[in-house]
């Protein structure tokens, strides 16, 4: 299985999110560290099931099972609003960021049902 990923690609995923998020309000995590380890599970997810899973959740890699879990996932938006971030933290606000609000943890939203070891 070729999952190897090179830093050129997650500089080109970052660069793009980036901007892709500021577009729609919202920001990257400022720990980049921290987001290149999102950024590769999310290419080595794209690789694998041919879609770009969330990389903080387990995917089935069946694409229409998972498709609430397609980075960003359908639970971004209501995280971002009670929380000021998505539940793996790729996805902040500006507030978040500032420290303007308190960093806790972000709970699972997605169904029990719809998790599938």
């Amino acid at each position: 299985e070729a999952t190897e990923v090179n830093p050129e690609e997650i500089e080109k995923l970052y660069a793009k999110l980036k901007k892709e998020a500021e577009a729609a309000g919202y920001h990257l995590n400022p720990d980049k560290a921290m987001v290149y380890e999102l950024l590769t599970g999310y290419l080595v997810n794209a690789r694998r099931y041919s879609y770009p899973a969330c990389p903080c959740r387990l995917a089935s890699g069946d694409r229409e099972w998972d498709r609430d879990i397609t980075c960003p996932c359908v639970y971004r938006e209501p995280d971002m609003r009670e929380f000021g971030s998505c539940y793996c933290n790729l996805y902040v606000s500006q507030a978040w960021n500032e420290e303007t609000i308190p960093h806790p943890y972000v709970p699972e939203r997605r169904p029990p049902g719809k998790i599938r070891l």
